[in-house]
């Protein structure tokens, strides 16, 4: 069986073509096309398919929004996605929307133990429910539900509650959100744009100028990426420091929602941005704020804490979802 699956994200749409074997699930083919530069999916998922030698059987996407009767207004890109629409792309082959978090929470199942760097070990069995969280273009989180037996996936927008400060720089932090957007959610702060905005904070807090990149920046430049590198090259304080409070807030945001999923099947770390930073997240600060709640620290402690490595497991879980109904 040959599924289409896609992990759309706000940066890049990666599509692959998956084959479904009697043991195991083989990406055949996959192209990334970035989001921006078309003005709908079904322009890139009319692309990929005119380049495959045979009819798929079936196809799923994974995408960055919530999903209401088969359409959907993504969140960090000008798209309004229908499922009708892209059946009918794709010639009437059976099509299914999924959220891009359930997608990846589907394809955990799929992955090997050398795909995953682990945090902590935790003590538990794999039993009780899970939890995926993930920073990129935006702030994406899902749950796993332990039915006794399996885990299932579901969606969440839990991206977009309110940011909570949790000390002195941290409420500075959020009142010079605020002069930015109506609404300050961790999406707002633990993502690849949420990295600018926390150094651009820092520039203005330590009272420090601009540097030429910064003021010189074009829309589509990968600020993220530029603050990460600088840091991890040390070249100064200001972009170690940006970081560090990113890599705390992301392991709070976790700490959070794992106690609200009571995931002690497993807290799984995924995106775009994480696979990137291994070396920060590995730093005790990370584990420090993801296990900072008081009297429930003792329960944070008994859950495994693994980051994914690969980049590959939405493309997957989009398959598993599709053969699994």
């Amino acid at each position: 069986m040959d599924i289409i699956t896609g992990d759309i994200g706000g940066t890049n749409a990666r599509l692959a073509l998956c084959r479904i074997g009697a043991n195991d699930i083989e990406i055949v083919t996959q192209t990334t096309y970035p989001s921006g530069e078309y003005a709908s999916l079904e322009k890139i998922v009319k692309t990929f398919s005119e380049n495959l030698e045979s009819e798929p059987d079936a196809a799923c996407f994974g995408l960055p929004c919530p999903i209401t009767g088969g359409v959907c207004n993504t969140t960090n890109l000008p798209w309004k996605i229908s499922q009708k629409r892209l059946q009918n792309t794709l010639g009437g082959t059976e099509t299914h929307l999924i959220n891009d978090l359930e997608a990846l929470a589907w394809g955990i199942g799929g992955l090997s133990q050398s795909d995953f760097l682990t945090l902590q070990e935790g003590n538990g069995d794999g039993a009780g429910n899970a939890m995926v969280i993930a920073a990129g273009t935006g702030l994406g989180q899902a749950g796993l539900y332990w039915d006794g037996d399996v885990h299932l996936p579901f969606a969440t927008e839990g991206g977009h509650c309110d940011f909570a400060p949790a000390d002195e720089l941290q409420i500075e932090l959020l009142r010079f959100a605020q002069r930015k957007h109506q609404h300050v959610s961790w999406e707002r702060l633990v993502s690849g744009p949420g990295l600018a905005t926390i150094y651009d904070f820092m520039l203005e807090y330590r009272d420090v100028p601009a540097p030429d990149w910064f003021e010189e920046l074009k829309e589509g430049d990968d600020v993220a990426e530029i603050v990460s590198t600088k840091a991890i090259q040390e070249v100064d304080d200001l972009y170690t420091e940006a970081v560090g409070l990113f890599i705390r807030l992301l392991g709070t945001e976790a700490g959070n929602q794992a106690l609200k999923m009571k995931a002690t099947g497993g807290v799984f770390i995924g995106g775009g941005i994480a696979p990137k930073m291994l070396d920060w997240i590995q730093m005790p600060f990370f584990m420090e704020a993801f296990l900072s709640k008081g009297r429930m620290r003792p329960l944070l402690e008994q859950m495994p804490v693994h980051v994914i490595t690969t980049n590959n497991t939405a493309l997957l879980g989009a398959a598993i979802y599709q053969q699994s109904i």
